[in-house]
């Protein structure tokens, strides 16, 4: 039941960012704003208090770190209403009034406090605008994030928590599902940086999504490698960022998919096999999944799993490709022989 409890809450949390992102007015660049706080708060937070701070001793990058990480929701409200287009002085605006809120709260705000702001600059005479405007974007974002704020945040911490129990009830079930499902999400538009960031995973939950993102970019090499769909420096590219390779990934979405499901999937398991513990959450993307478990684990376990989940994501991409690869072989067959069949 944990289990079953635990997969339903993320599909339904993956279902509701999706629609989110693809039906929302502009909802796209909203999330790619949510993707941004989340390395501009979570991802220095991990590598700077954890790593540079508690692992190498650096007091100064220590607090760094835990400032940058206390600023998830004015990261948010600043980068989601400036990727939609807003003046910066109202981004800022919302953002300020943010402060002390969660990443969710922020991006609720930020995204909102956009469509005022629209409003207030196409209604209101140059130079008037702008001080209207931060008049009145600042209660807006004050009362959007304070009021959103719990109501969020305790719906994604049941989420976040579910998977949690979930991953302890049935730790290698959990591995291989949540693993495969976050590297896709790491492939896809709708950023796992950003949906573990609001989910709060940590735990053994968020180093399966670190290491699978990793062990997932060696796939994502040999898709690109195998299949020839792009020259070196694409492949080096979907490597460290899959979506600078987006239109590639659009276009083979399919082939791209079903290697990244098993190649993250397997690594998952590496994951739990090692029991990589992650407690910086927002970091399931390739180059934060490699950095943050170092914080939080034995150096030996982290450069093993990382070398395991490498060769896992090695052979699932080889694996899957080479099925791709024979699929469009008989595919290419069967078309020639329709046309050499005569009229």
């Amino acid at each position: 039941m944990e289990l079953l409890k635990g997969v339903t809450l993320l599909l339904a949390a993956l279902t509701a960012f999706s629609l989110f992102s693809r039906y929302a007015p502009k909802g796209s660049k909203a999330m790619g704003g949510l993707a941004s706080a989340a390395v501009a708060s979570f991802l220095v937070e991990a590598v700077h208090a954890y790593i540079s701070g508690d692992f190498l001793g650096i007091a100064l990058l220590k607090e760094t770190g835990l400032a940058a990480g206390s600023m998830g929701g004015p990261a948010a409200a600043a980068l989601v209403a400036l990727a939609l287009g807003a003046n910066p002085v109202f981004a800022l605006v919302a953002a300020i009034a943010t402060k002390g809120t969660g990443i969710l709260a922020g991006f609720i705000a930020g995204y909102i406090c956009y469509f005022i702001a629209d409003i207030i600059e196409r209604h209101l005479p140059e130079g008037i605008d702008i001080i209207a405007g931060a008049l009145i974007l600042a209660p807006c974002a004050y009362i959007l994030s304070n009021t959103s704020g719990p109501l969020v945040d305790n719906v994604m911490n049941i989420i976040g928590a579910a998977i949690t129990e979930a991953t302890n009830a049935s730790p290698y079930v959990m591995g291989f599902l949540l693993g495969g499902l976050i590297k896709m999400i790491c492939t896809s538009p709708l950023s796992s940086m950003a949906l573990t960031a609001i989910l709060g995973l940590t735990g053994l939950p968020m180093g399966i999504a670190a290491i699978a993102c990793v062990g997932g970019s060696f796939t994502n090499g040999m898709i690109m490698k195998r299949l020839k769909l792009g020259d070196n420096n694409k492949v080096i590219a979907i490597m460290l960022e899959p979506l600078t390779q987006a239109d590639i990934v659009t276009r083979n979405a399919f082939k791209v998919y079903s290697c990244n499901f098993f190649g993250g999937a397997l690594s998952g398991v590496v994951a739990v096999y090692f029991n990589i513990i992650n407690n910086a959450p927002g970091t399931a993307a390739p180059i934060p999944g490699l950095l943050a478990p170092f914080a939080f684990n034995e150096a030996s376990a982290v450069l093993m799993a990382i070398v395991g989940a490498a060769i896992c994501g090695i052979i699932a991409g080889y694996i899957g490709t080479s099925i791709h690869l024979k699929i469009d072989k008989l595919r290419t067959e069967k078309a020639s022989q329709a046309k050499a069949i005569p009229a």
